[in-house]
């Protein structure tokens, strides 16, 4: 968020410690939110010096990461669409792995969204500063979101889900809005072969 805001040198006073922290022989940084991940894959660019690209090249959506994966799914019958964080689709060039994740679990049904590429209006602090901006795009989601029939929406970001979340409750829309890990969890066998 400190990148977000253009404060520099507070985003870099946090991001030299956290590089440091992992060790060199790490084969992956997995991270769970669109905004980070992208944060993070570029510290090569805000952090000058070999150890932060190195970091950055490791750094992995956890969507590209379990798509991969063996997983013991149970089957869940669901409807869903996707809805694309603008920092995983546009900022890492994440688009296929979260709908193969999806598309790895029995019974699951996959619905295409409509301008799922478009932003939710959350946006790093962008619903902060443009309110008014932000809820437009906010409410345009929704639609889109309400027209393709699913009653529940994923999104790979904290920011989206919080945002879509607040729009559709402002509808009146009864909208289940989760993280595609959250999903998975509810798939996933125990070592016992117990379901999520």
């Amino acid at each position: 968020l400190h990148l977000h805001a253009g404060r520099l040198f507070d985003f870099r006073a946090l991001a030299r410690p956290l590089v440091a922290a992992f060790p060199a022989d790490v084969d992956f940084v997995v991270t769970n939110a669109a905004g980070c991940g992208s944060a993070l894959k570029e510290y090569g660019h805000w952090l000058p010096g070999g150890e932060a690209d190195t970091f950055a090249a490791k750094v992995r959506d956890v969507s590209e990461v379990l798509a991969e994966a063996e997983l013991d799914l149970a089957p869940l019958p669901v409807t869903v669409t996707y809805h694309d964080p603008c920092h995983l689709v546009h900022g890492q060039g994440v688009k296929f792995p979260p709908r193969a994740l999806l598309r790895r679990i029995p019974g699951l049904r996959l619905l295409e969204l409509a301008d799922s590429e478009l932003c939710c209006g959350s946006a790093g602090i962008y619903n902060v500063q443009q309110p008014e901006m932000a809820g437009e795009l906010a409410r345009r989601k929704v639609e889109r979101i309400r027209e393709s029939g699913a009653r529940t929406v994923v999104s790979g970001n904290p920011g989206c889900l919080l945002q879509i979340a607040q729009e559709s409750r402002r509808q009146g829309f009864e909208l289940e809005v989760l993280h595609p890990v959250e999903l998975l969890g509810r798939a996933l066998r125990d070592e016992k072969g117990a379901q999520g």
